[in-house]
């Protein structure tokens, strides 16, 4: 006889231990569990090993409001992000519930029987069970590889290529002249840091800026805070003040872009002097927040171009070499080794096949309500985050709002929840909606969003919040 739970969360990384304490926590009469697909908790923070693998927005929101952050560094590293999930999990029985290895591959719901069939595998080993709801918490990305080019003359080159996302334990790059492709958040973090870890010479090499911003990795107010007040209410006023000022910088950006683009050359050139090229190597053609902007801490990535054991370079590629790369502007960068930091393949649900009686779900067909469910889809959520702020902060939403949802079913009898758009509605973005290379690789594929609200997610935790806490009979979503 199959196991039937409650509900599914898929997933152990940061957004499924933060949906199982709203689902699980002072409920002990409803069934549930956690389906990882690998041999640990912690998703992302468990995953990335590349040197320098740290946090890029402040603890106090990528941590969780109900086991607050309490680490000295608001950006924080990856082992101590790691071991925070750990500690987190293990206070509030969370681990107890995890099953490791279970890889979802489908999920069937029926609406006669108002339940999913999920179908998993166990190492190698196929099984399934049903239950009442599944929540999605396995990210967005492909946990398996990230985005990896081809470039011409690959296979000729005497060094070795690594792409951060499979980091080997034994590499060195101790004396070694290391070239890193790519200009995002995992590249300008990686360049100080194989600096620190010895390498002779690190070039990281760009088709096109991306804006940089620094920030301090001490949050000297929050300590203070922290000092003088009793700890909940630090804990309190250090959170909604990085919501504050994220909200607010965020803002600004959107109504002044040159404004904002001026204030973060102003920084630029305070850290790396009147000679360095900004325009050509720091500044982008978008504004500041077309794509997220990259956070290094107490500048660490400014220190090391302006001390002359880093450098950027702003070109292109025309082949690989036996010794490096040659670029189309004919200069040849010499490389031991070469990292190419070339963004994430996204995978939605984990790449599990969903069918709503017998129709396959193609989340390009489907409007997101309140960001955490598809338009005519029952009894399934998914958890995402913000674009312009801290994961969790959006994750977190989402998993109080399903929890209220599956109170509300037990509290009224209802079988089922499903949001249906009126004909009117009409999608418009992306639920991604950044022109980032790594979602628009995919735009064509993800579920949309609509003109209004609930169908829209408005990349504001306040405005998010009063959406999230609002009725649930709005009218919107039908219950059965």
């Amino acid at each position: 006889m199959n196991e039937h739970l409650d509900v599914l969360i898929v997933g152990a990384g940061l957004s499924g231990i933060g949906a199982a304490y709203r689902i699980g926590h002072d409920r002990p009469d409803r069934r549930w569990a956690i389906f990882e697909a690998r041999d640990a908790i912690g998703g992302t923070w468990d995953l990335f090993r590349y040197p320098g693998i740290r946090s890029d927005s402040a603890m106090t929101t990528l941590g969780f409001p109900f086991h607050p952050w309490r680490g000295e560094k608001t950006i924080a590293d990856g082992a101590d992000i790691l071991a925070y999930l750990h500690d987190t999990a293990r206070t509030f029985g969370i681990d107890r519930h995890i099953r490791f290895r279970h890889r979802v591959t489908a999920a069937e719901w029926s609406s006669e029987a108002a339940r999913w069939t999920v179908h998993y595998e166990v190492d190698g080993v196929s099984a399934r069970l049903t239950c009442r709801f599944v929540f999605f918490c396995s990210g967005y990305y492909d946990y398996a590889r990230g985005h990896a080019p081809e470039w011409p003359g690959m296979g000729v080159f005497s060094g070795r290529i690594v792409h951060p996302q499979a980091w080997p334990d034994d590499l060195s790059v101790t004396g070694r002249r290391v070239v890193v492709i790519g200009s995002g958040a995992t590249a300008v973090t990686l360049v100080p840091a194989l600096v620190a870890h010895g390498a002779a010479r690190v070039t990281m090499l760009q088709r096109s800026p991306t804006f940089i911003v620094a920030m301090p990795a001490h949050d000297r107010v929050g300590a203070a805070l922290s000092r003088l007040l009793p700890t909940r209410i630090a804990d309190v006023l250090n959170r909604w003040k990085s919501i504050a000022y994220g909200i607010g910088s965020h803002a600004l950006a959107r109504r002044r872009p040159g404004l904002v683009k001026r204030q973060i050359a102003k920084q630029q050139r305070a850290a790396l002097g009147d000679e360095y090229d900004i325009p050509k190597h720091l500044t982008p053609r978008y504004n500041p927040w077309d794509q997220r902007l990259c956070l290094v801490p107490d500048g660490d990535l400014f220190t090391v171009l302006r001390d002359g054991r880093a450098a950027i370079v702003t070109d292109t590629i025309e082949r690989f070499t036996g010794e490096g790369i040659a670029l189309t502007s004919g200069d040849i960068l010499p490389a031991d080794l070469i990292v190419t930091a070339t963004g994430l393949r996204l995978k939605l649900m984990g790449g599990a096949t969903l069918t709503v009686d017998g129709r396959t779900i193609e989340p390009h067909r489907h409007l997101v309500y309140k960001g955490a469910m598809f338009s005519d889809v029952p009894n399934m959520a998914f958890s995402t985050g913000y674009t312009n702020a801290s994961w969790t902060l959006r994750s977190d939403l989402s998993a109080r709002f399903v929890a209220r949802l599956l109170d509300h079913l037990d509290a009224t009898g209802a079988t089922t929840a499903t949001p249906v758009p009126h004909t009117a509605e009409e999608a418009t973005t992306p639920l991604l909606d950044l022109n980032s290379g790594y979602i628009q690789r995919v735009a064509d594929w993800l579920p949309r969003q609509g003109k209004r609200v609930p169908w829209r997610v408005q990349q504001n935790y306040v405005r998010d919040t009063l959406t999230m806490r609002g009725r649930l009979d709005d009218g919107v979503l039908h219950f059965r």
